[in-house]
């Protein structure tokens, strides 16, 4: 894969193989050569997991303390009063079938898809083309739900979802580059601590194997275990 100049740049700039704390990678990372576009901060792990297991399929969700960042484009399955509940929230698309039409026929500017209990017969089909881009609504992460103006609201306010993948990694946007370090720390001490709490009672051995800490288009930083994770318990 051929990265840019900005990139390679970026590349020799740390030592690969070192594992820093917390606040290190965060200076570090806003040290790095810049792109003319407000780049996302991703943390990523590699768990212990067998995503294969159904009780070690981690799946959650959780609102971030300073927000993603980024505007969130909300759609709603409902119908009548929840309708209406969800256009007063905020909702940027509100509807049923001419929505599961639209979708079907290729459309997904939205980041988010909350549906009430009773649509989602309806809105099934729509599994295989929401499924694999993380946006089919999931009771688990709270988005198949009757409240759907509070859902609408912690959407809108930063509330972001992750699954672990097949190879058991968890990619998860923590905020943009443009972030005080404090909120961007806050923000990833949020998130692993919501990891740590995920962990599966049934999981033997290690359970966060690594984490990286990176941007959009920048090298991943490689950040201490045991360091980051004592302080989001702390």
């Amino acid at each position: 894969m051929k990265h840019s100049k900005r990139y390679n740049v970026a590349y020799t700039m740390f030592d690969r193989q070192k594992r820093f704390d917390l606040n290190e990678a965060i200076k570090l990372l806003k040290s790095l050569p810049t792109s003319k576009f407000d780049e996302t901060v991703e943390l990523h792990f590699n768990l212990g997991v067998d995503p294969r297991k159904a009780d070690q399929q981690i799946r959650n969700s959780l609102v971030l303390p300073h927000g993603t960042g980024k505007e969130m484009r909300v759609l709603v399955f409902a119908e009548g009063d929840k309708a209406e509940e969800a256009k007063k929230a905020g909702a940027d698309y509100v509807g049923v079938d001419d929505l599961i039409e639209k979708i079907s026929n290729g459309w997904f500017d939205f980041d988010v898809v909350i549906a009430t209990p009773n649509l989602m017969g309806r809105i099934g089909k729509l599994g295989r083309v929401l499924g694999p881009r993380g946006l089919m609504p999931n009771p688990k992460v709270g988005t198949v739900t009757m409240d759907v103006g509070k859902a609408v609201q912690e959407a809108k306010s930063g509330k972001i979802t992750y699954r672990v993948d097949k190879f058991a990694n968890l990619h998860i946007p923590v905020g943009k580059l443009s972030f005080e370090e404090e909120k961007l720390k806050d923000n990833i001490k949020a998130v692993l601590a919501a990891v740590l709490r995920d962990r599966p009672p049934t999981l033997k051995g290690v359970y966060i194997k690594s984490i990286t800490l990176c941007t959009t288009m920048s090298p991943g930083i490689k950040i201490q275990v045991a360091s980051a994770t004592a302080e989001a318990r702390s």
